[in-house]
């Protein structure tokens, strides 16, 4: 309270100055420059005061910080309008999804958007500059809308010669994560699955390029199947509004001539926001609680981001206690993993039920235990493009006795216990074990539907035939009632502050996370880029993945890894 107060103090006596800034934040007639180039995400990361990398790594874009522009170009005057500098953008289909939703609301506030893309275009930069009025391209370059291709690697036979023989168990038909192991082909069912998914990406993309080009969905279709093109054809076709090189960009921007004022976005929306006075006391607020990345139990070690148990259920403890929390809003971005705690998690977020509204939004994956965990909130919201469902369970084991008997090491097993050595990689399971481990996977799937049954209101009976490990985009989901609203983040807040009712009005998001005694989150292991190539092009990624799950966990805890294994290009 007392640095809010003297910060208000200074902002008091600097009024002027600040007033003077934020009402000239941008000269007459400015076009606001913004370059998306690099990772987008729904909410401004979480970045220690004390990391040495903090102003060494660039933080990726925020649909949060973008709708604060939005919002502030909406009441500006002065403004023209947005320069998109579209080059890289990387992000979920649903992120991204979300980002070409605040481009047209920035458009339908009055306010011009022209999207310049000076290394061309492929699928997903042009999804984002059709919202745009003018699409504008670098010389010589290429204007490639390709549409989406799904593809899978089995490595059976390679792993026949290696003298690996993996053992998959799997509970429903769609679980198709463990058969590029077992299988040289596609089965009919992923087949099947893929298909539907790819169909939505590809309607989407049909559909944002009729409705920004305002053309009919048959030229859209026409234009996609007949690419690649040229920047010159793209422009004789209509995808595109003009070819310039980056100096040449005044004429599209100032027609009448002259020089174009520009302003970059980043700078103004610090001035229009300067003024801003800190409260003095601490103002409720929506809890958001990430689950990013693949759910484990433990994992002091980690090939890429993962969702700790441990944390995730102390921060859903944290703001159920927390008076000033009205309610909490999960933020799932994970394509499942450890059995145990998915369960443990939804657990914790039954109990917050019981005492606060509680809402999930699904953003580009909410598979298997990311759905398990959405099944327990009050609502369900999740993007066209989220790829959810996979309620099933898959588990495998790699058996490598073949392997070192070929290489000259032999095993033999003293033990007391007839299953002593059930986990050992050395031995196939016999009969027995296998209806054993079966038999566990029967049981979780059983959890896992009156989970689901228990959360979307319907029985059992009803929820089976959509399980099976099924995979849906979210408008499958949503038409087969897995998800209850179709939208991005900010309808996610939409109907939590419904919810709420009157308290709700006004209430804005933060993070909740974990207090600082609990346990450390994992230690990311960087993957050399020659190495992950390499697993890229064999297909072994989602393997690779799956290996870095049991990194470090405790020994003997049994791991039910169900995941998607879905790779859309």
């Amino acid at each position: 309270m007392i640095v809010a107060f003297v910060l208000n103090l200074l902002r008091v006596l600097l009024f002027p100055l600040h007033a003077f800034r934020r009402a000239r934040a941008a000269p007459k007639g400015a076009w606001l420059t913004l370059t998306l180039d690099g990772p987008v995400a729904d909410l401004p990361p979480h970045r220690a005061r004390w990391s040495l990398l903090r102003r060494v790594r660039r933080p990726p874009l925020s649909i949060a910080r973008l709708r604060e522009l939005t919002r502030a170009m909406a009441d500006d005057p002065r403004v023209r309008g947005l320069l998109l500098d579209v080059r890289s953008p990387s992000g979920g289909p649903a992120v991204l999804a979300s980002l070409r939703d605040v481009i047209s609301e920035i458009r339908a506030a009055g306010k011009d958007v022209i999207a310049y893309l000076p290394y061309g275009a492929d699928n997903q930069s042009l999804y984002l500059a059709s919202a745009a009025r003018a699409i504008l391209v670098g010389p010589e370059t290429t204007v490639a809308p390709l549409g989406f291709a799904a593809h899978g690697r089995y490595v059976r036979r390679a792993l026949d010669r290696l003298g690996v023989e993996p053992e998959v168990f799997a509970k429903g038909m769609y679980k198709s994560a463990g058969e590029s192991l077992v299988r040289d082909t596609m089965s009919d069912a992923q087949r099947e699955q893929l298909g539907a998914l790819l169909e939505t990406h590809h309607d989407a993309l049909t559909a944002a390029l009729a409705r920004g080009r305002n053309v009919a969905r048959e030229v859209a279709a026409r234009w996609i199947e007949s690419a690649p093109h040229s920047a010159a054809s793209a422009l004789d076709l209509g995808i595109i509004d003009g070819i310039a090189y980056e100096d040449d960009l005044d004429r599209f921007l100032a027609p009448s001539g002259g020089a174009a004022l520009r302003t970059p976005a980043a700078r103004y929306l610090q001035r229009r926001l300067g003024t801003r006075f800190r409260p003095l006391r601490r103002r409720p607020v929506i809890g958001v609680i990430e689950v990013h990345g693949p759910i484990v139990s433990q994992a002091r070690m980690a090939l890429s981001r993962v969702a700790v148990e441990g944390p995730i259920i102390a921060a859903i403890r944290a703001a159920r206690a927390n008076p000033l929390v009205r309610g909490i809003l999960l933020h799932i971005d994970s394509p499942g993993g450890s059995a145990l705690a998915s369960d443990r998690i939804y657990h914790e977020v039954l109990r917050a039920a019981e005492v606060k509204p509680v809402v999930a939004y699904m953003s580009n994956v909410a598979a298997s235990g990311g759905y398990y965990i959405a099944a327990g909130a009050d609502v369900v919201v999740a993007q066209r493009q989220t790829v959810t469902g996979s309620i099933g369970v898959v588990a495998a084991r790699f058996v490598v006795g073949p392997l070192l008997e070929r290489l000259g090491v032999f095993t033999d097993v003293v033990k007391r216990g007839a299953r002593a050595d059930l986990f050992s990689p050395s031995r196939r399971l016999d009969e027995d074990e296998r209806a054993l481990f079966q038999g566990e996977l029967d049981a979780f799937y059983q959890t896992f539907l009156r989970a689901v049954a228990r959360g979307r209101n319907k029985p059992i009976e009803a929820i089976e035939p959509l399980a099976r490990g099924r995979v849906y985009s979210g408008t499958d989901a949503h038409a087969c009632g897995l998800v209850d609203y179709l939208g991005g983040f900010e309808r996610a807040l939409h109907e939590m502050r419904d919810r709420l009712g009157d308290a709700g009005k006004g209430l804005e998001p933060a993070v909740i996370r974990a207090p600082s005694l609990v346990l450390p989150p994992p230690a990311i292991v960087n993957i050399p880029a020659p190495l992950n190539a390499a697993m890229e092009a064999l297909g072994l990624a989602p393997m690779l993945e799956t290996l870095s799950l049991g990194l470090d966990r405790d020994h003997g805890e049994r791991v039910l890894a169900y995941w998607t294994g879905v790779e859309i290009r």
